[in-house]
C-alpha cells in the first residue's frame, strides 16, 4: 500500500501497480478504491501503471470531521498532489463523485491530465443544466443536507436504498465499510460541501473548457443520472469528446461488467 500526504495533514491511502503510462482511478460514493479491483489487472496487463486511491473521508484515508474540509478545491488539491507524487501528467479515470472530481481536476489543472475518462457523471455544467429530469433523479441528495437525516435515510429498511434502489452489486461490503470509522458521515460531507440545495435552482457554472481528450461512458440502467447530462458534456470539451452508451447496465457498470468497461477504455487509449 502507498500513502500520499497531500496537504501536510491529510493522508490518503492508495496502491500503485504495474509499469508504463500512468492511470489514476478515482472512486465515487459510497465506494472506496476497491471499486476498481476487477479492472486493475486488465490495465496492468495492457502495459499501464495503475494507481488507485481512497479519496478524502473514504476507506483507509483520513477523514476530517469538518464539512468545509471536503470542498471541491480541497479535493482537487488532493488529486493534484497525488498526480505530482506519481510524476504526472496521467490519464485520469473517475466514476460517480470520482468522475465529478476528475472533471474538476481536468478543468483547473489541465497540466496534470493527459486524457480524461468519466463514467456515469457528465461535465458539471451539463449536469446542472440537466433540467427537471435530472433533478428528479437527484432528489435523494436533498436528504443529505440535514445532519443525521441522510444517515438515517440510508439505514432505513436494512439499507434498502443501497440494496434495492441503487442495486449496488457489493452492497454487503459497502454497508460494512460505511459503518466503519465514521465513514457514513464523512462520505455525506462531499454532498454537504459541493451539491447545495440551491444548485437545483441556480444556473449552471461557467467554467474553462476541458482541453484533455475525453471519453464519457453512461449506462442505460442508471437510476440516478440521465443520458443527456453525459452527452451534453461534449460542448465543454475543447480537446474532443467520445461517447459510449452501455445497454442494460446499472450505475455500477465497472462492477457489473468490468472487462467490458476496461476493454472500452483500453480501445480508446490505444486509438
Amino acid at each position: 500500500m502507498s500513502e500520499f500526504v497531500v496537504d501536510g495533514e491529510v493522508r490518503l491511502a492508495g496502491e500503485v501497480r504495474g509499469e508504463g503510462p500512468t492511470l489514476l482511478l478515482l472512486h465515487g460514493w459510497p465506494d472506496t478504491r476497491r471499486l476498481w479491483d476487477d479492472v486493475v489487472e486488465d490495465f496492468v496487463g495492457a502495459g499501464y501503471r495503475v494507481a488507485t486511491v481512497d479519496l478524502r473521508g473514504c476507506g483507509e484515508s483520513d477523514k476530517p470531521d469538518v464539512t468545509e474540509a471536503y470542498a471541491m478545491h480541497h479535493l482537487v488539491e488532493d488529486v493534484s498532489r497525488v498526480i505530482e507524487h506519481l510524476g504526472g501528467p496521467v490519464t485520469l479515470i473517475g466514476h460517480d463523485w470520482g468522475a465529478a472530481l476528475a472533471w474538476a481536476v481536468a478543468t483547473f489543472r489541465p497540466d496534470l491530465v493527459e486524457t480524461l475518462v468519466v463514467l456515469s457523471v457528465g461535465h458539471p455544467s451539463a449536469f446542472r443544466a440537466g433540467g427537471l429530469n435530472q433533478q428528479m433523479k437527484s432528489w435523494y441528495t436533498l436528504l443529505f443536507f440535514h445532519e443525521g437525516v441522510g444517515e438515517a435515510f440510508l439505514r432505513m429498511e436494512d439499507y434498502g436504498a443501497i440494496r434495492r434502489w441503487l442495486h449496488h452489486p457489493r452492497a454487503e461490503d459497502v454497508i460494512a465499510e460505511l459503518e466503519r470509522d465514521g465513514q457514513m458521515s464523512a462520505h455525506l460531507r462531499w454532498y454537504l460541501s459541493n451539491l447545495l440545495p440551491d444548485a437545483f435552482l441556480s444556473p449552471p457554472p461557467v467554467l474553462p473548457p476541458v482541453t484533455a481528450p475525453t471519453l464519457g461512458i453512461w449506462s442505460s440502467g442508471d437510476v440516478a443520472l440521465t443520458e443527456t447530462q453525459m452527452t451534453a458534456s461534449a460542448q465543454f470539451c475543447a480537446g474532443g469528446f467520445t461517447y459510449r452508451r452501455l445497454e442494460g447496465l446499472g450505475h455500477w457498470m465497472v462492477l457489473e461488467e468490468p472487462q467490458l468497461v476496461s476493454s472500452i477504455v483500453l480501445e480508446y487509449l490505444n486509438s
